[in-house]
């Protein structure tokens, strides 16, 4: 399999791959001993994943009901072509508990997440991807982790499968991030996560385009978050090509990043006011445990 394009004739051995990497769990929690009642609100958000999405929505409503009877999947389809709308709103005749938000128009990555945290009911929201990079049943992998009061539970890639281009912009992005904003965790850019919804009365996001996963991570942190972090599988893309990498976009995200440093780390500003925007918190501990329209750089 090549790295850098796989075409929809190969949708389904990226799949298979992804059914033979069996979740795991080796930090000795059982789901069983989450704490009742477990809500859940499981969302993708879509652009032109037609290829992809049937197959994620399966496995995250067998993974959800694994979990817990009470759950949601919701689809935002962020202007995806009449194709990609025609197999979502299947989708939502199909499953009971699937629900689809549409735009009419392209929002960007982070408009589309704000969709889908502000369309999240349950108390517990996990998203990832709807292209396939990641295996949704690896959720059962982040569960257990959201006990013992940590508030997000984030993902990091075992291994990127990606063209070399990407994985080495990846790195130094990054490093860049990491640096400038002072995370502590692995993989700002890992969107494979798992938060308590109450998170999200503390905090606003802003970012419309990919940026927005460094922003909200680093007004989580600011605001008291705890985090832990599980190792997760990444797979090559299945089906669809990247929208990230032309100079355009990546000059783009490079000044929105700088915006976003010069607003939150050197101002401290959030949403257009000194020290506001991220309230006030309960005391707790900073740490980190260990246990599209593209945008992952």
């Amino acid at each position: 399999m090549q790295p850098s394009f796989i075409s929809n004739d190969g949708v389904g051995q990226v799949l298979e791959q992804s059914m033979a990497a069996k979740p795991h769990s080796d930090n000795g929690t059982s789901i069983n001993s989450l704490p009742e009642p477990f809500s859940l609100s499981i969302f993708f958000p879509v652009y032109n994943d037609w290829g992809t999405i049937g197959s994620m929505v399966s496995l995250a409503v067998m993974t959800a009901e694994r979990i817990t009877p009470d759950y949601e999947i919701i689809l935002v389809n962020d202007g995806s072509q009449s194709h990609t709308r025609e197999i979502l709103d299947f989708l939502e005749k199909q499953y009971p508990k699937v629900r689809v938000v549409h735009h009419e128009k392209n929002r960007g990555y982070g408009g589309a997440l704000k969709s889908g945290f502000k369309a999240a009911k349950k108390d517990f929201i996990f998203y990832t991807d709807g292209d396939a990079q990641y295996d949704v049943r690896e959720l059962l992998n982040l569960v257990p982790a959201i006990k013992n009061g940590v508030d997000v539970v984030n993902g990091y890639k075992i291994k990127r499968h990606d063209p070399w281009y990407r994985i080495w912009i990846g790195k130094l992005y990054h490093t860049v991030t990491k640096l400038a904003f002072g995370f502590t965790i692995r993989d700002v850019d890992c969107d494979f996560r798992l938060m308590r919804r109450e998170l999200f009365d503390r905090i606003r996001l802003e970012r419309n385009s990919g940026v927005i996963c460094v922003e909200m991570i680093k007004k989580l942190h600011d605001a008291g978050a705890r985090f832990a972090e599980v190792p997760v599988n990444h797979f090559f893309r299945a089906s669809g090509k990247s929208q990230f990498f032309n100079f355009r976009r990546v000059f783009r995200v490079g000044v929105d990043l700088v915006k976003l440093w010069w607003r939150l780390v050197f101002l401290k500003r959030y949403n257009g006011r000194a020290d506001s925007g991220v309230l006030a918190a309960p005391p707790a501990s900073q740490s980190t445990a260990k246990l599209h329209h593209e945008h992952e750089v």
